[in-house]
C-alpha cells in the first residue's frame, strides 16, 4: 500500500537525478544475476518511498483509462509522491512524459498481464 497524496505517475527516469537513479537500478537490480528487473514497492536510503513496475513490451507511450499519456525510456512505469521529488528542473518532464494524479486515500499497485494499476488509474502496456 502507498500512502495518500499527489504522486507524479510516469517513468521515474525523468524526475530523478542521476545519483538518484542510480540508486533505484542498484534496488531494481540487486542481486539479478539474469540481468532482469525486479518491480514493485521500494524504498530509498532515506526513507522515500516508490512503487514501478515493468511494461510488457518495454519503451514506447501508453494511455491511462484516465486519459492521459506515458513515455518509457527505462521499460518501466512507477509513482512517487510529487514532493519526495528533488530534481528542481521536473515540471515540464512532468507535464510531457507523465501525469500529476491525487490519491485521497492509501491505494494498492499491482500488474496484471501487461497492465499497471495504482489504485484507480490503470495504464495497459499490452
Amino acid at each position: 500500500m502507498m500512502p495518500a497524496g499527489k504522486y507524479y505517475v510516469g517513468d521515474l527516469c525523468y524526475v530523478m537525478t542521476d545519483e538518484e537513479w542510480d540508486e533505484v537500478c542498484g534496488l531494481l537490480f540487486e542481486g539479478r544475476s539474469d540481468h532482469g528487473c525486479n518491480e514493485g514497492e521500494f524504498t530509498l536510503k532515506d526513507g522515500r518511498r516508490f512503487v514501478t513496475y515493468n511494461t510488457k513490451y518495454g519503451d514506447g507511450r501508453y494511455e491511462s483509462n484516465m486519459w492521459t499519456d506515458h513515455s518509457v525510456d527505462s521499460g518501466g512505469i512507477g509513482c512517487i509522491r510529487l514532493e519526495d521529488i528533488r530534481r528542481g528542473d521536473t515540471f515540464d518532464d512532468i507535464k510531457t512524459f507523465g501525469a500529476v494524479m491525487n490519491f485521497p486515500v492509501d491505494f494498492a499497485t499491482g500488474k496484471e498481464d501487461g497492465v499497471i494499476q495504482f489504485d484507480r488509474v490503470m495504464i495497459d502496456t499490452n
